[in-house]
């Protein structure tokens, strides 16, 4: 069935880790008095740009800066549609400098910035289907922002409620497969955004709580290979029976953060 599933070369915005630690607590994951590894940090994550790139896709960075350890959650940043940028407004003030750097860098490469009104966090809350914009709310990005964001594209947005703070992302629940398909935990969710999204992918891959604590749903998929934390075997093996090709990937010390594959790959669709 994997033959069937085919690629599309994408071109990834990241930022290394080179000033990551765990300075404060803006979400379950994070303890301030955790040690990290730094230099494994950015082995890990370097591991992933090399995958992204021996599978095609290309890769740009912002550089990172010094007193922002949170910046190589590039996702965060922006959410790009149609060359159109996003921007964000974080809803902690310790990650709100981040934007003027990631705007900074989408103006140099020749693109327009929106400055969001409301709270919003870019592709961590807005996801974009191919068609429709899946956007969360609950924790960081707020329904205003999703209004904005609908106004601001001229595409669908379809808010989903996450109610479990230890998926405070929409793309700590949930991501794209392909143009067809999603793979998702439902109970991320609240039970009207389950019923939601039973009816809008009713062939969807579902993770189990294990795999979705485990950053499998922070996952990158191509629409054949599936960038994919290592740690979730049983959402690995139920992508390859949907013929996907996983790739792990393990970025378990930025884990320490709440962020995985996800998170430290923003997508810059033209």
């Amino acid at each position: 069935m994997a033959d069937t599933r085919v690629q599309r070369p994408r071109r990834f915005l990241v930022c290394e880790p080179r000033h990551f630690t765990v300075q404060y607590a803006i979400n379950p994951w994070m303890r301030p008095d955790a040690p990290v590894d730094a230099a494994l940090a950015r082995s890990q994550w370097q591991a992933l740009i090399d995958a992204y790139r021996a599978h095609g896709h290309t890769v740009d960075a912002v550089d990172p800066v010094p007193g922002l350890p949170d910046m190589v959650f590039a996702a965060n940043a922006a959410f790009v549609v149609g060359g159109r940028v996003f921007g964000s407004l974080f809803h902690a003030p310790e990650r709100r400098p981040e934007s003027l750097h990631y705007d900074s860098w989408f103006k140099t490469a020749g693109y327009d910035v929106y400055r969001p009104l409301a709270v919003t966090e870019g592709e961590g809350d807005l996801v974009w289907t191919g068609r429709y914009v899946l956007a969360g709310t609950g924790f960081r990005t707020t329904p205003d922002a999703h209004r904005e964001a609908q106004e601001f594209f001229g595409h669908p947005v379809i808010t989903l409620t996450l109610v479990d703070p230890y998926f405070y992302h929409l793309d700590t629940a949930l991501f794209v497969l392909d143009d067809d398909n999603v793979a998702y935990y439902p109970e991320a969710f609240s039970a009207d955004s389950r019923e939601v999204l039973r009816r809008l992918y009713p062939d969807a891959v579902l993770a189990t709580r294990d795999d979705a604590l485990a950053f499998g749903l922070n996952s990158v998929s191509d629409g054949r290979h599936v960038f994919i934390a290592p740690q979730a075997e049983v959402l690995a093996e139920r992508l390859a029976t949907h013929g996907y090709d996983p790739v792990p990937v393990d970025l378990s010390e930025l884990h320490k953060a709440g962020g995985g594959i996800k998170c430290c790959t923003q997508e810059i669709r033209s």
